[in-house]
């Protein structure tokens, strides 16, 4: 019995053994990335938009032999938006899943509450569309596919001045990194190039009520409003008219969200807004494969945010072929890639792991997004 039983014990042993060897096979076939995206929470619909992107340039990037014979696999972590969330969502992904490269977060604030965590344990992050200026000096490990918003500021100021001939303005924004980061590059060129700014007000994220806000608007008398927020901007919008108040908004790219027109409603006629360029309807082949392949696995059109998330994971795959999978290596063929030709045009990181992208004029006519102008030099 005994000699038995030791028999068995080294047969379980030996099936352990080799059960060990076929999953580390098995793994060592795969290559896994981290993402943190808000999947709940009042920023879900970018993060759901976010998440179609990196799943449909992963599919393809699967189909064609992965990276270099290894398929990729997407670990995705909550953040719902939150700093303190996405930090945790970091935590997990770095110290349980043992990732060293992550798409996302998707916000700027959580980005800067990341970032300083990366740098010191050496963990790449790319953010789809994390446009808050400080990001640029946020720290070697981390980079972006987005423009900062110093751009988007900038063009609209130039805009309101060069374009819409107006000299007097307010600011309405959200207070977090991102609408700070807005407001004060609209204000540093408009008053640079003649403007000057009446008053700067902000709200809070998931504010209900703006009356007193708009009331101190109204009694400055701006000539435009520059109105920095995200799902709060319909409600603004729609209390605005409510009021009786006669307001011309011009905003950020952002703004084009189908949400903020069903909400709005007719209050958002004749909104100006910036957008970087991303046409779903353009005939560039890149363009036009992820667009309908898009469209036939959700049954939407993609939005910019869909856009930049599937070229910030395509971008990312390049950077570990060329990096094999080393972290430093990877972070240098970042800094390397240039012109890559994504569906939210053309990509090249500077020494800050920034991006530089075309930059429009849109507006809200009929109750549909069109283009006034679809490159602004300013």
């Amino acid at each position: 019995m005994k000699r038995i039983f030791s028999l068995g014990v080294i047969l379980l042993i030996i099936c352990g053994l080799i059960w060990v060897s076929c999953q580390k096979k098995v793994e060592e076939k795969v290559v896994k990335i981290g993402a943190i995206l808000p999947l709940t929470g009042d920023a879900a619909k970018y993060g759901k938009s976010a998440k179609n992107g990196i799943d449909l340039a992963i599919e393809d990037i699967n189909k064609k032999g992965g990276i270099l014979g290894r398929q990729v696999k997407v670990i995705y972590e909550d953040s719902q938006a939150d700093a303190s969330k996405a930090v945790s969502a970091f935590r997990k992904i770095v110290n349980v899943e043992h990732i060293k490269f992550i798409l996302g977060p998707l916000s700027s604030t959580e980005v800067l509450a990341v970032a300083p965590i990366a740098n010191k344990e050496k963990v790449i992050i790319l953010a789809p569309a994390a446009s808050a200026p400080q990001i640029t000096y946020a720290g070697d490990y981390i980079f972006r596919n987005v423009m900062s918003d110093l751009y988007d500021g900038w063009a609209m100021a130039a805009y309101v001045i060069k374009g819409m001939k107006k000299k007097t303005a307010a600011i309405f924004y959200i207070n977090n990194d991102f609408g700070i980061g807005l407001k004060n590059s609209f204000k540093e060129q408009f008053e640079k190039m003649g403007g000057k700014v009446l008053l700067e007000i902000s709200f809070e994220r998931g504010e209900k009520d703006f009356r007193a806000q708009i009331t101190k608007i109204k009694n400055v008398n701006p000539e435009v409003v520059f109105l920095v927020g995200q799902a709060e901007m319909a409600e603004i919008l729609k209390e605005i008219k409510e009021m009786g108040i006669k307001l011309l908004i011009v905003s950020f790219s952002m703004f084009e969200d189908p949400d903020i027109l069903k909400v709005a409603g007719d209050a958002a006629e004749g909104v100006v807004y910036t957008y970087r360029v991303f046409n779903p309807e353009s005939e560039n082949p890149v363009v036009k494969h992820f667009v309908e392949r898009y469209e036939k696995k959700y049954g939407v059109k993609p939005d910019i945010f869909a856009g930049l998330s599937y070229d910030a994971a395509r971008i990312l795959a390049l950077a570990l072929e060329r990096g094999e999978f080393k972290v430093e290596k990877v972070k240098e063929a970042l800094y390397n890639i240039k012109n890559f030709p994504g569906v939210v045009g053309k990509t090249s990181f500077d020494k800050n792991g920034d991006v530089k992208k075309p930059i429009g004029i849109k507006k809200v006519e009929n109750g549909k997004f069109i283009w006034v102008t679809k490159v602004f030099e300013f």
